[in-house]
């Protein structure tokens, strides 16, 4: 298959997709662009800040585009490309924008609430309550895998003690990239930049950073940067969003676009073709059957969980006008469904790359090594790619290295943000209560946000390989969580939700499998063949069984809500 018209077709589908299903669920739902956005009606400086439609969207994409894009098209790939391909297309299409703009869409009309508080209002206190531990106990999970993988890329040293320039490069860029945030959200907050200048400013920043963090690596051990990892979504978690979070986001939008022109000018030059297997067969190699491991395996890029809690705790809070929101909702999902598109052919085409001479032999070896993870295959793929423009390889390689970890990283300071917000907001109490004295500790921004990260870095002691499968049947129920209680609320308040009922059925009965199986697995290895390790698998087991059962009672809670409701 030839990758540049497989591209090609797949941007012309998302498209078409954003300008008339998109515009027609805007048609069908309503949007008034005079009313009064929570943003402005609750400005805070803090959490409520109304915010230009760009840069909302460049924290919405930067936030949902984490590793997921990279990784789960390209483990989904043992399938084949095409099935990846077309659960990406109608996945990102029908399902995940549809979840991501209803979220936002939801959140904005209710006063900028969250999903767990939209459930109190249309579906009631105990479906809230059940909502947030969900989402508490999903936001560990991906806490856990994303900082083993932003750790493990900014390891600099490797096991025979070598040092490794690409990933010290990329770490000293990433410290370079807090600080400047910071220092570029106090100068956006004194000197009103928009526009050009803005961009201008945006992009001379990240070129100084990256020619700096090139210049000047940073080399520590992987444990070294799980601990700095940790502290920094400590502080992104507490922090004003205009401080760090929404400039961080602004300028690492720059950095995400820059990777897919970057890529996508690489494919054009190169034509390269997908020479690896188009369908493998319904059972892979490992054993695992494409029903329910394809749906599980891609969620960033067809439909993720993660993005409804992005889009309903943050991305609504932003918003200054209402017809921001179908940009910020629904196009930035499709957008990531053309990254996705964009690693299935550069990954499906390694062989063929080599073959061309784009990769030489040092980026063939890491490409197609059996120990290769999607990061290095995506990586070096894209490093060849450049490289025939002229970039030299160990820049493009470390600019690559600190592409691939921003990915990661720009959601884990957002999801450590939502874990701390949905640890408070389980506890709050019904308005009109004095809360007692453990609650007011508890609901303490600090204290909440130090109990979510203790509870991540336990799991993270897994690896990112052992917590994903679980990551990505979590992910997928909360989407099927999160689609039935959009649903709910879009008949409670007289408005069409008969698209959501597909989706929401499918992704249930696919994350239940998956979970089921998750589980079986866990237990066969307690009993039956070894190998059964406490502080992950009991871990993995005790959150497994969690998960099916809150799933089940919000499942049941909210769908007997939208059965019931004329």
């Amino acid at each position: 298959m030839n990758g540049l018209l497989l591209l090609g077709l797949s941007a012309l589908i998302l498209v078409v997709a954003y300008l008339f299903y998109g515009r027609y669920l805007v048609k069908t739902w309503g949007i008034d662009p005079k009313a009064t956005t929570p943003a402005v009606a609750k400005e805070d400086g803090t959490d409520f800040v109304p915010t230009n439609k760009w840069s909302v969207f460049a924290h919405q994409f930067s936030s949902i585009a984490g590793a997921g894009p990279v990784t789960g098209p390209v483990m989904a790939m043992m399938f084949g490309w095409l099935p990846a391909f077309l659960w990406v297309i109608v996945g990102g299409v029908f399902f995940g924008a549809v979840q991501d703009f209803g979220a936002l869409y939801a959140s904005v009309k209710t006063e900028g609430k969250s999903m767990g508080q939209i459930i109190e209002k249309y579906i009631g206190r105990k479906g809230k309550k059940l909502f947030f531990l969900f989402c508490w106990i999903f936001t560990l999970i991906v806490i856990a895998a994303f900082a083993d993988m932003v750790a493990g890329t900014f390891n600099g040293i490797s096991a025979d003690g070598a040092k490794l320039a690409p990933n010290a490069s990329a770490a000293s860029i990433s410290i370079l990239y807090v600080f400047v945030a910071m220092a570029f959200g106090l100068f956006l907050k004194k000197v009103k930049l928009e526009g050009l200048p803005k961009v201008i400013l945006g992009i001379a920043l990240i070129i100084a950073m990256l020619a700096l963090g090139i210049m000047f690596p940073v080399y520590a051990t992987k444990t070294t940067w799980i601990y700095v990892v940790f502290v920094y979504i400590f502080f992104a978690s507490v922090t004003p969003m205009w401080l760090l979070k929404t400039p961080r986001d602004y300028l690492t939008t720059f950095l995400f676009i820059g990777m897919i022109v970057a890529a996508v000018i690489g494919v054009f030059v190169s034509n390269p073709t997908i020479t690896t297997p188009a369908f493998v067969g319904f059972k892979s190699a490992s054993g695992s059957y494409i029903f329910p491991t394809l749906f599980v395996t891609i969620a960033c890029g067809a439909v993720s969980g993660f993005h409804s809690l992005v889009s309903s705790e943050t991305s609504s809070k932003l918003v200054e006008n209402e017809k921001d929101m179908l940009q910020v909702g629904y196009g930035s999902m499709l957008l990531e469904s053309l990254l996705a598109i964009l690693v299935i052919v550069i990954v499906g085409a390694l062989p063929n790359l080599k073959a061309s001479g784009v990769l030489d032999s040092t980026l063939a070896n890491m490409a197609l090594a059996d120990t290769a993870t999607p990061f290095t295959k995506f990586s070096a793929g894209v490093t060849g790619l450049v490289a025939q423009l002229g970039l030299p390889q160990s820049w493009g390689l470390c600019i690559m290295t600190m592409f691939v970890s921003a990915l990661a990283l720009t959601s884990l300071d957002a999801v450590a943000r939502i874990s701390r917000m949905s640890f408070q907001e389980f506890f709050e109490v019904e308005e009109g209560q004095e809360p007692s004295g453990l609650v007011k500790v508890l609901t303490n921004k600090y204290v909440s946000t130090i109990i979510s990260l203790v509870c991540g870095y336990l799991l993270s002691l897994g690896g990112y390989v052992n917590i994903w499968p679980l990551f990505g049947s979590a992910n997928q129920l909360l989407a099927a969580m999160v689609l039935i209680s959009l649903a709910v609320f879009l008949k409670v308040t007289g408005r069409k939700g008969f698209m959501l009922y597909i989706p929401m059925v499918l992704m249930f009965i696919v994350t239940m499998t998956a979970l089921v199986q998750a589980i079986y697995g866990i237990v066969m290895k307690l009993f039956v063949t070894g190998g059964f390790v406490l502080m992950v698998d009991g871990l993995q087991l005790v959150v497994a069984i969690l998960l099916v059962a809150l799933g089940l009672m919000i499942g049941f809670n909210s769908g007997s809500k939208l059965v019931k409701e004329k």
